[in-house]
């Protein structure tokens, strides 16, 4: 890694709210003018915020339920398996009886399906990384920050817009 260049800060406005709803009026106000890339941090999840994100739905659920389904397939074919390559009457019962075998498909199921959504995690994580984008450490406290990338020539409209919604504090940040 000794060839990788760290990316410095992204230029932007950096905005503070106290409240939510100023929040989401420069949300709203921000989207009216056309800006679709933006950054919100919020330290508890809003409603409110996450209703005007209107963000679409992430993926690790897909791995989740495909870990989940892959590991409640491979506990009964496992058992169901070894039952009839090793078949032993125990009880009356039939070689390959289904009620046992749910215990065991149930733990692969809850195992395989925590394993993919932890790679999952894992692997949207490293494939969107956020570095260069400005944070403040108040956002995972009380404060709700708004980020918005852009050039010094967008910088004042937005910095003028956030101001008007509500923020308590707006800094531009530079490259």
């Amino acid at each position: 890694m000794a060839g990788r260049k760290r990316r410095g800060p992204a230029p932007g406005v950096l905005a503070s709210f106290i409240h939510v709803d100023a929040a989401v009026d420069a949300i709203r106000a921000l989207r009216a003018r056309g800006h679709r890339k933006f950054v919100v941090y919020s330290a508890a999840p809003s409603h409110e915020i996450e209703e005007v994100l209107d963000q679409s739905i992430s993926p690790v659920r897909l791995f989740t339920l495909i870990g989940g389904l892959t590991g409640c397939a491979a506990g009964f074919g496992m058992t169901i398996w070894m039952s009839l390559d090793w078949p032993t009457l125990v009880g009356g019962k039939t070689i390959a009886s289904i009620p046992p075998y749910v215990v065991i498909a149930f733990e692969l199921t809850i195992l395989l399906g925590a394993l993919s959504t932890v790679a999952a995690l894992m692997l949207f994580s490293a494939i969107q990384g956020r570095r260069g984008i400005a944070y403040d450490p108040r956002y995972s406290d009380d404060q709700i920050g708004i980020f918005v990338p852009g050039g010094a020539d967008q910088q004042g409209a937005v910095e003028q817009l956030l101001r008007s919604a509500g923020a308590v504090e707006v800094r531009r940040e530079a490259a």
